[in-house]
C-alpha cells in the first residue's frame, strides 16, 4: 500500500521529466549552441587550470550545467 498520493502537479512534473522530448523548431540549433560553448569553456578550464580535483569539478559542473540547460529547452517547449 502506498503510504503518500502525489498531488496533481508533482504527477504532471514528474510525467514531463521522465519522457522522452524530441526536438522540435530551434530546439536542436539552441543545444548544439549551448555545447559548443560549454566545449569552449570546458577548454579554457583545461588550459588555464592546472590538473586537480577542483578543475575535475570545475569540468563536472559545466557537464552538469549544460544539461540542466538541454532539459530546460526540452522540458518547457
Amino acid at each position: 500500500m502506498d503510504r503518500y498520493t502525489p498531488t496533481d502537479q508533482e504527477m504532471e512534473s514528474i510525467n514531463n521529466t521522465f519522457v522522452y522530448h524530441p526536438p522540435k523548431e530551434d530546439q536542436q540549433a539552441r543545444y548544439i549552441g549551448l555545447r559548443d560553448r560549454a566545449r569552449d569553456l570546458a577548454l579554457n578550464v583545461l588550459k588555464s587550470c592546472p590538473p586537480s580535483r577542483e578543475r575535475s569539478l570545475a569540468l563536472t559542473h559545466l557537464e552538469t550545467s549544460n544539461m540542466w540547460a538541454n532539459a530546460s529547452i526540452a522540458r518547457n517547449e
